[in-house]
């Protein structure tokens, strides 16, 4: 789920330390923004953007922490509405909905455990590539050498 990968090169502590705050400050948005999904993605992008002209290392982490935002808000979003659904309308808590349950806070507490190591590891200037998000990452964010021939 997740590899350490060489980076193309070593970054410096500042830009460890910058990549490392992409992670922690999902994590603070998930933690604020719990009742509302909208709120961690939109924290993060706004974090991202203030990166997105920052060192290749600081944008790449930038824009895998991003991702797994995304993903995490279709899930979040789903369950909240489904619940809105349950408590205020006419529909009952049925298997399917305890099964949707747990599936997203299973979901949830892995890419809590996996930012937090990401955070750790990537402030100590190690490259951590998730599954999925890392391989997309790697399409979405070139090295400035090769964005300026793309």
């Amino acid at each position: 789920m997740i590899s350490v990968k060489e980076f193309v090169y070593t970054p410096s502590d500042h830009e460890s330390e910058r990549a490392s705050n992409s992670y922690v400050m999902s994590l603070v948005a998930l933690i604020a923004g719990l009742p509302l999904p909208i709120v961690n993605l939109i924290a993060t992008f706004i974090f991202f953007m203030g990166n997105r002209k920052a060192t290749y290392f600081v944008r790449w982490h930038c824009i895998q922490a991003l991702l797994s935002q995304v993903s995490l808000l279709v899930f979040n979003t789903s369950l909240v509405w489904w619940t809105i659904a349950i408590v205020f309308g006419d529909q009952i808590a049925d298997n399917q909905y305890f099964s949707w349950l747990f599936t997203v806070l299973l979901f949830n507490i892995v890419e809590f455990i996996f930012t937090i190591y990401t955070a750790v590891k990537t402030r100590n200037g190690i490259h951590v590539e998730w599954f999925f998000y890392g391989s997309l990452t790697n399409l979405i964010c070139k090295p400035a050498h090769e964005e300026s021939t793309v």
